[in-house]
């Protein structure tokens, strides 16, 4: 079976970053990845929410939209309420930033980091969750700068990816076409030591046998691994 765009069974689409896309954002980035697009910010606000008041900690939170436009048929704007997927994508991001910080060194502070998909084309909650730590980075940084902080309250780098099953194959980074006709896919966030911070995988048309998930797997790590090598070129500069 050949993919439609003719990549490997453990290629990546083509992934570039843009860093500081919005000036007036503490941090930011616009990431298109193959077809897929999301623009990304981190704003920063002193005060934590009320559950934290005298924790000695921070917070970090996140929130997710597709715009008009995005996909095939016009989107309609969440005006006021996410949608039941929207909500579930944003506390996925949320969840995935925070475990790897150190809340206690972002004692005072609250980032939320904003994800708009532009264009969908598969795989934009891992594109928000990847370029959502390169907006984290650069925030974190500003803030360094500035004084408001006085360590790195990030832990390690972190970067997500999506894998399938599509004809009995193990793929990594589907688009549209491979993830609609997946028999199971799989999203998959990860650390540069290796950590596992989260894995969503769903049998969509049967169960998933070992050999497919240590497949997945495998090609997740790989997938991880380049992506945070594309994270490090842009935070290690800024």
């Amino acid at each position: 079976m050949k993919r439609i765009d003719e990549r490997a069974a453990d290629e990546l689409r083509r992934v570039k970053i843009t860093p500081d896309f919005m000036p007036n954002a503490a941090g930011s980035c616009f990431i298109e990845w193959g077809n897929t697009r999301v623009l990304v910010s981190a704003s920063v606000k002193e005060g934590v929410p009320s559950f934290l008041a005298e924790s000695g900690r921070g917070w970090l939170t996140a929130e997710y939209a597709m715009l008009p436009g995005s996909t095939g048929t016009r989107k309609a704007r969440e005006r006021g309420k996410a949608d039941s997927r929207s909500i579930e994508i944003q506390r996925l991001i949320g969840r995935s930033l925070r475990s790897v910080l150190d809340l206690e060194a972002l004692n005072g502070f609250t980032i939320t980091i904003d994800c708009d998909v532009v264009q969908a084309d598969g795989g934009t909650r891992t594109a928000s969750i990847t370029g959502g730590f390169v907006a984290l980075g650069l925030a974190v940084k500003r803030l360094i700068r500035e004084g408001r902080l006085e360590k790195n309250p990030i832990k390690t780098y972190l970067a997500a990816v999506s894998a399938g099953i599509v004809e009995g194959r193990a793929l990594l980074d589907l688009c549209y076409v491979e993830d609609s006709s997946a028999e199971a896919d799989m999203n998959f966030v990860g650390d540069e030591q290796g950590g596992i911070a989260e894995i969503q995988i769903c049998g969509e048309k049967r169960t998933i046998r070992d050999e497919e998930f240590a497949a997945l797997l495998g090609y997740c790590k790989k997938g991880v691994g380049e992506l945070i090598r594309k994270q490090k070129e842009i935070l290690e500069n800024a």
